[in-house]
């Protein structure tokens, strides 16, 4: 007597026979490719930063500059002013010892009548 799974079997309809799927084709990614392209992008960023530090660095040299030259022209603005206050000064002195001014002894208001 048969067993019973291979009567199961023997009623069962044949299966159709299964067609074999084949992998899809896959990009292959080019794993040297891909690491060259990571280094050319990472290696752009840096020369970019070093860049920017550089313009940075110019413009702080040139501010320096620019800070030293204000303050030579501050100290020769000084210098001018006092040899102008001291020209000034004895032009003064000189125009009322020719004119016969003299500095008053004291100051007296004079009162005009009406408010």
């Amino acid at each position: 007597m048969p067993s019973w799974s291979a009567v199961a079997y023997a009623d069962a309809p044949a299966a159709a026979p299964r067609r074999r799927v084949r992998p899809v084709a896959s990009r292959r990614v080019d794993p040297l490719r891909n690491g060259v392209l990571w280094i050319v992008v990472v290696g752009t960023l840096l020369a970019g930063l070093v860049a920017l530090n550089v313009a940075v660095l110019q413009l702080n040299v040139r501010l320096d500059q620019l800070g030293r030259d204000r303050a030579t022209l501050r100290d020769q603005n000084a210098a001018l002013a006092s040899q102008f206050s001291s020209a000034k000064a004895s032009l003064q002195a000189r125009a009322s010892t020719r004119l016969g001014l003299v500095p008053a002894s004291d100051v007296t208001y004079v009162e005009l009548g009406g408010r």
